[in-house]
C-alpha cells in the first residue's frame, strides 16, 4: 500500500502564491506519473497538471504560465507552485500517483489519491 499526503493549502489573496506538496510513502518500488487535480464545489474533479518520471509536464489551459509542477524522484515527492492565484482557483486539490508495487511476487501499477488540501482565493 502507498499513502499520499498533501500539504501547503490555505487561504491566499488574489495574486498571491502557494506551494503544495505531495509525499508518497509505503512499499514503493517506483513511481511513474504523478499529477495534481482539483475539485471546486458543485464541479467535477479535473486535471491541473501532470508530470512523468522523466519530468515531462502537462498543464490545464487555465493554469498555464501560473502554475509549475515538479517532483523529486529520490524521495517520491511532488510539488505545485501556484502563482498569480485567482478566485476561480479555489478548490480542493488532490495529488495522484501511479506507483509500482510488488504484491505476491508480482509487479504491477496501482493508482492512488491523496486526501486533498483546500485552497481558497477569495473574490
Amino acid at each position: 500500500q502507498v499513502q499520499l499526503v498533501e500539504s501547503g493549502g490555505g487561504l491566499v489573496q488574489p495574486g498571491g502564491s502557494l506551494r503544495l506538496s505531495c509525499a508518497a510513502s509505503g512499499r514503493i518500488f517506483s513511481v511513474n506519473n504523478m499529477g495534481w487535480y482539483r475539485q471546486a464545489p458543485g464541479k467535477e474533479r479535473g486535471l491541473v497538471a501532470t508530470i512523468t518520471k522523466s519530468g515531462t509536464t502537462n498543464y490545464a489551459d487555465s493554469v498555464k504560465g501560473r502554475f509549475t509542477i515538479s517532483r523529486n524522484n529520490a524521495n517520491y515527492t511532488m510539488y505545485l507552485q501556484m502563482n498569480s492565484l485567482k478566485p476561480e482557483d479555489t478548490a480542493v486539490y488532490y495529488c495522484s500517483a501511479a506507483a509500482i508495487e510488488q504484491r505476491a511476487g508480482i509487479f504491477a501499477i496501482y493508482n492512488y489519491w491523496g486526501q486533498g488540501t483546500q485552497v481558497t482565493v477569495p473574490s
